[in-house]
């Protein structure tokens, strides 16, 4: 094959660099700009009929209008108030004030942090569905008794209600079967709504027929699990009913004199709301069948205030009693649920006065929302300590205590008798277990309250019980909760280690599978909650001893998960350690962290990329200047680098970090620790196998070392000649390993580096090299165009086209037509971008490669003639008019 000779092409960067600009266009101000925010102007117009004048127009930005008629809304408008002044409406305004007010009341009996039942109603609801079929009996009865029978005689219409209920118990039932969840609901919702229309109607009796109904639905666990849902939305009809009475017979006890005040007494009722309300009390205990009777008079309980001022705690025994003859115990169950719903209150005082009601206390605290226990801390440890300690151990109700503490905050001046009382109970436990159960859930009380004192009393305190006879062995995951609550409430870590009691009771983890979790622990919250770099020595070296527990647990058996998950967390820590301006304390540290953490690949990356910023920080605070310490305080950051790189089982990981310190020492004038680095990357390139592992899956390497000595290439470009070597050594040796590597037989990638090559030797032959390094001298100074500088810069060039010419010669076979191409285009290209065309010989070439890439109609046209525009476009500069007969001779063919 002839052989071409190579002429590089002269390059002015900047003047290149200028033409790539963009355009600067000039702007105004005030004129469009994208993030100029917009403001919107509304103009209004107005006509104005003036003898010689014209309609003008004014502008305006938009403005609230006063609406005349919206008064009407407040109640301010004359007609408003002239109807406020009637009585009848003045009354009835006062009744819904009286009804806001015991609203509030019975709100205030639990206080507002009691959950109310409402967003209770709607979890339920969502949770507990079915897609079975449902079924509801619905009562067809005859309609006697409405509005029209008000004017007979009040025997007669005494005598009509009673065969009305009676017809209710003996008339004719329908039963609705295969009913889909929702179908149900809406039946439930539309007897809801009979019911209050039935009320407002003043058919009574009917109303209370769709109560009893209703109620009986309940006695129905076909859909077990719907059960929660219908004992919802019939409670929902029960809780109207009940208001309705209430508030029917508290209208009864209002005159156009006065209002029941706030807190009544029976003896401010008139006799004819006791009448009344005994009358409702008649109809209800006339009920045959128990669950509807039952349901119903707990729906209207509240009435007996109308009555007696012990009704309420008289009738609730009594009504406890009756839930024993349900013979369901679901049932059971949520009858006694609606009773402690609808009697909170006189539940509460009940459980005060029981003597042993320690299960019941622990139900609810269990039950209720922490809000509503925490705000009452004290009441329940006074009911705490006065419980049976043989009926339920007094420390669990401690703990269901501190559980509600722990997400809810108690008043402030009672949290340090809280954990007194509650300290006291705990510590005189003697079986750890019981001990350990309960001070894992006050500890995070303690630590969400109060200081690091207290916290190491409670700490020394658990290792006191937990450490006679080993103990802790049977309760580490109790053990592993109160450290993360430890560290999760104490974020400053100088406080943290500065509890006396912490690292002893980090020294109960004697299981090694336990520690190392513990430790991870301790140094993902460290890495989450540090915000700033420390240097404090008591941070230090307890985190020291806590990544070294995690890194000794590293073994043959450990998984490349859990290696990795270790790596991060130490490298975190590694990552917050400053010591300010102290480069010789910070470089002493990285060499111990060395030491301790050679098994772990990651970690020991991590410290020479820390090395080598701690290098170049050194750099920029001398601005490249150094004085003879911090020369010699880099070269032992090269050196550490150095050392630490061969003790690296990845190869690229190896080869690139060999790169880069090789940049970090150019950048420092270590010139020839830098030599040593390329030579070392140089050296390791044989040793690239053929496949390499990339997550879990073996993967070609090749196009990996292509990027890396692409990489490579460019930091070659600025690296100065050893003036004991001959020219060029370094490209040189690397030219002669590529050589020499054994590659795939159908790849490219050769090529491809041999093209990059040619790159680079184009680069090194200009005057003026594209980038350089402050404080070091490249080729372009030493050698000032010297021209057998040059003359071998352009051997080596021919070289490499001349194995690149080769390789396109073998590529002359039907299957590797697509390949051959592909690269004479890529080549071509490289000798437009690099070579100086006005040499005949390169012209030439040129021109081959170009009819070389569309002989066999494998060249992508569209590519083709772009290229084409280009050279034609380019042709056009001063310096390159030379491309226009280049353009003539080369041809755009059509595959047919």
């Amino acid at each position: 094959m002839a052989v071409f000779p190579w002429h590089s092409r002269n390059r002015n960067y900047k003047a290149e660099f200028a033409s790539c600009r963009l355009e600067a266009v000039p702007l105004e101000f005030g004129d469009y700009h994208p993030l100029k925010p917009i403001t919107v102007t509304e103009s209004k117009t107005k006509k104005v009929n003036r003898k010689g004048s014209t309609s003008s127009t004014s502008s305006s930005s938009s403005s609230s209008v006063v609406d005349p008629l919206s008064s009407v809304l407040d109640g301010t408008d004359p007609l408003s108030m002239f109807a406020a002044t009637a009585d009848p409406v003045a009354l009835a305004a006062a009744t819904d004030s009286s009804r806001r007010k015991r609203d509030r009341d019975d709100n205030s009996v639990v206080g507002s942090d009691f959950e109310p039942w409402a967003n209770k109603r709607g979890e339920i609801l969502a949770r507990y569905t079915t897609t079975e079929k449902l079924s509801i009996n619905l009562f067809m009865g005859s309609e006697k008794g409405k509005a029209g029978t008000a004017t007979l005689a009040m025997s007669e219409k005494v005598r009509t209600r009673l065969e009305e209920l009676d017809d209710f118990e003996e008339g004719s039932q329908k039963e609705l079967l295969n009913l889909t969840q929702q179908d149900y609901v809406n039946r439930i919702e539309e007897l809801n709504q009979s019911l209050k229309d039935a009320w407002a109607s003043d058919q009574k009796v009917k109303a209370l027929k769709i109560v009893i109904q209703c109620s009986k639905l309940l006695s129905d666990t076909s859909v077990i699990q719907f059960y929660p849902s219908k004992f919802v939305l019939i409670t929902d009809i029960l809780d109207t009913f009940g208001k309705l009475v209430y508030e029917r017979i508290f209208s009864m006890c209002v005159d156009n004199r006065s209002v029941l005040p706030d807190h009544f007494s029976p003896e401010n009722a008139n006799d004819t709301a006791k009448e009344t309300c005994l009358n409702w009390f008649f109809k209800i205990a006339s009920i045959r069948e128990l669950i509807p009777r039952f349901y119903v008079e707990a729906s209207i309980l509240k009435c007996n205030k109308f009555l007696s001022k012990t009704g309420i705690s008289e009738c609730l025994p009594r009504l406890t009693c009756m839930i024993r003859g349900i013979g369901d115990p679901l049932v059971s169950v949520y009858a006694r649920a609606y009773l402690c719903r609808a009697l909170l209150t006189e539940m509460m005082e009940r459980c005060k006065k029981l003597g042993n009601n320690a299960l019941l206390l622990n139900s609810v605290m269990s039950a209720f929302r922490a809000e509503f226990i925490a705000t009452r801390s004290m009441d329940f440890i006074g009911m705490i300590k006065e419980c049976d300690e043989s009926g339920f151990p007094k420390h669990l109700l401690f703990r269901s205590l501190g559980l509600n503490l722990a997400l809810a905050d108690p008043p402030e001046s009672d949290r340090l008798q809280i954990l007194n009382e509650a300290w006291k109970v705990i510590t005189k436990l003697k079986n750890p277990q019981d001990y350990i159960n309960c001070a894992e859930v006050w500890v995070e009380y303690t630590c969400k309250h109060f200081t690091k004192r207290e916290v190491n009393t409670v700490l020394a305190d658990v290792i006191k019980h937990m450490t006679p006879d080993r103990a802790f062995e049977d309760s580490y995951p109790q053990l592993q909760l109160i450290i993360k609550k430890v560290i999760a409430h104490f974020h400053d870590f100088s406080v943290l280690f500065s509890v006396e009691k912490f690292l002893p009771f980090l020294d109960m983890f004697q299981k090694e599978s336990v520690r190392v979790e513990v430790c991870k622990c301790i140094m993902d919250a460290f890495i989450k909650h540090q915000q700033e770099p420390t240097k404090d020595p008591v941070i230090l070296n307890a985190l020291l001893h806590v990544c070294k527990t995690m890194h000794d647990s590293v073994n043959a058996l450990t998984l490349e998960d859990e290696k990795r998950m270790l790596s991060y967390l130490i490298n975190g820590f590694i990552k917050m350690v400053s010591f300010g301006r102290d480069f010789e304390q910070q470089l002493s540290f990285y060499v111990e962290s060395r030491s301790m953490f050679c098994n772990l690949e990651p970690v020991l990356v991590q410290l020479i990329h820390s090395v080598n910023r701690l290098a170049m920080e050194t750099r920029k605070l001398m601005k490249g200047n150094h004085s003879r310490k911090t020369a010699a305080f880099v070269r032992a950051c090269v050196a550490y680098c150095f050392i630490t790189i061969p003790s690296l089982a990845g190869i690229f990981t190896r080869l690139n970090l060999y790169l880069h310190s090789g940049q970090v020492a150019l950048a420092n004038q270590c010139l020839s620790q830098a030599d040593a680095f390329f030579k070392a990357a140089i050296s390791l390139i044989p040793e690239v196998p053929k496949m390499i592992n990339i997550d879990g899956k073996m993967r070609p390497s090749e196009s990996f070392l292509l990027e890396f000595l692409c990489n490579f290439f460019s930091t070659l470009l600025i690296v100065p000649d050893h003036p004991e070597h001959g020219v060029l050594f370094l490209v040189r040796e690397l030219l002669n390993v590529i050589q020499d590597y054994t590659w795939e037989d159908n790849s490219d990638e050769k090529i491809r580096i041999y093209t990059c090559v040619l790159h680079l030797l184009s680069a090194m032959s200009q005057e003026t090299y594209l980038y350089h390094i402050d404080k070091v001298d490249s080729n372009d100074s030493l050698y000032g165009g010297d021209s057998k500088f040059l003359a071998e810069n352009n051997k080596l060039c021919e070289t490499v086209m001349a194995q690149i010419l080769e390789h396109l010669k073998t590529l002359a076979k039907d299957e590797a037509l697509k390949r051959q191409s592909s690269l004479g285009l890529s080549f071509f290209n490289s000798i437009l971008a690099h070579g100086d065309l006005r040499n005949n010989k390169l012209n030439q070439l040129s021109v081959n490669l170009w009819h070389l890439a569309q002989r066999h109609g494998c060249a992508d046209t569209r590519t083709m003639v772009k290229t084409l525009e280009y050279i034609k476009k380019q042709s056009k500069q001063p310096d390159m008019t030379h491309l226009t007969e280049l353009a003539l001779r080369l041809p755009l063919q059509t595959r047919t």
